[in-house]
């Protein structure tokens, strides 16, 4: 039903928006991880609502529960259970909406696949479930800790406002110095005046989230249709409001030539192979040559604006929905543990595959 994610490392997140709350059950983590409540923890509160004026004012704590799977500090190897409750629904904040389609919302998709649909903050299609997935990811990347592989996103558009500088120009250790999580200080500032007048303004802005992973051994990724960069791909583009993804050069690759994009090999003074230039994004072939994986993730604007919009209700005839509720001027400040975590889950997965490859 679509509600699992993974091969080995595997997650299957359960809950609605305004229902008793969100969880995740994870099979396949290996045993003798150090369950680090406080780390998983915080990459919940940086996901949490109602952090900051650019955010959504829900207030959640979002403290979650271990119902199973560790014993001691330490995973048992045996499923984990995480629940994280819901405390702080408004339920009434929709119903305006039990018959109405909210433009470029699942309602209408929702209905006409299942005949039902929970309309109190769009149920399971709401951002909310994304909540699970950060305590799953928080999970997987303690396991990449064993192999010093480190994942980094930053907020590096909002709107037309484009950071300009690569990664590899930026202190990534700087990203959660500000609200918009991006480490250029600067840059921030702006980000963040566009998103506050935009907020001001009733209305909605999307942009680009940029993840980097770095110490990537080589191997990871599977032939023709597990590729790395479309697991990658898929991960991403499950997440709520996603429209794109690129990696490596991406779209701007079209523009160069053979010559000008090939990768040329070299050994280093280790006596590593490496590359010179790094347009693959660490992936060849679908599988990862040690090089840092990087690639953009694309958000678009958030649907639910505070603005009357025209629609229709389920019986087709035309109405108005009206904004209402608590909502994301700007998801982005919010979607970058979320990128982060859906790539500690896939590089995750990968390394347990790896291990079935070859003696």
């Amino acid at each position: 039903m679509g509600n699992s994610f993974g091969k080995l490392f595997k997650i299957t997140t359960f809950g609605e928006s305004h229902g008793a709350g969100v969880g995740v059950v994870i099979d396949g983590c290996p045993a003798g991880i150090n369950f680090d409540e406080e780390f998983i923890q915080l990459q919940l509160e940086r996901r949490k609502p109602g952090q900051s004026k650019i955010t959504t004012q829900r207030k959640e704590e979002d403290l979650f529960q271990v119902f199973s799977g560790v014993f001691e500090g330490k995973t048992t190897g045996m499923p984990i259970s995480l629940f994280i409750p819901n405390s702080n629904q408004r339920s009434k904040d929709y119903g305006h909406i039990a018959d109405k389609y909210r433009p470029s919302h699942a309602d209408y998709t929702y209905q006409e696949k299942f005949g039902v649909r929970d309309y109190r903050g769009g149920g399971r299609s709401s951002a909310r479930e994304t909540a699970a997935r950060v305590a799953a990811g928080a999970l997987a990347q303690l396991m990449l800790n064993h192999y010093g592989i480190e994942i980094s996103a930053y907020v590096s558009q909002v709107g037309d406002l484009k950071l300009e500088k690569s990664y590899k120009e930026l202190d990534l250790t700087k990203i959660d110095d500000n609200i918009v999580r991006c480490p250029d200080s600067d840059v921030a500032e702006e980000m963040i005046e566009r998103i506050d007048e935009v907020r001001k303004n009733r209305d909605t802005i999307g942009g680009v989230v940029t993840c980097v992973i770095k110490n990537v051994p080589v191997g990871l990724g599977e032939p023709v249709f597990d590729r790395l960069h479309a697991t990658l791909g898929h991960a991403m583009l499950s997440i709520n409001a996603v429209k794109g993804f690129e990696y490596g050069s991406g779209f701007d690759g079209v523009s160069m030539l053979g010559s000008e994009h090939n990768d040329e090999f070299y050994k280093d003074d280790k006596g590593d192979i490496r590359t010179r230039t790094n347009y693959s994004g660490g992936i060849q072939g679908g599988i990862s040559n040690g090089e840092d994986i990087f690639f953009n993730v694309a958000f678009k604007p958030v649907a639910t604006i505070m603005q009357d919009q025209k629609s229709v209700d389920q019986d087709g005839n035309e109405t108005i929905v009206s904004g209402k509720g608590r909502h994301d001027p700007c998801v982005l400040p919010r979607a970058v543990p979320i990128v982060e975590a859906m790539a500690a889950l896939v590089i995750a997965d990968n390394i347990l595959l790896n291990r079935t490859r070859k003696i």
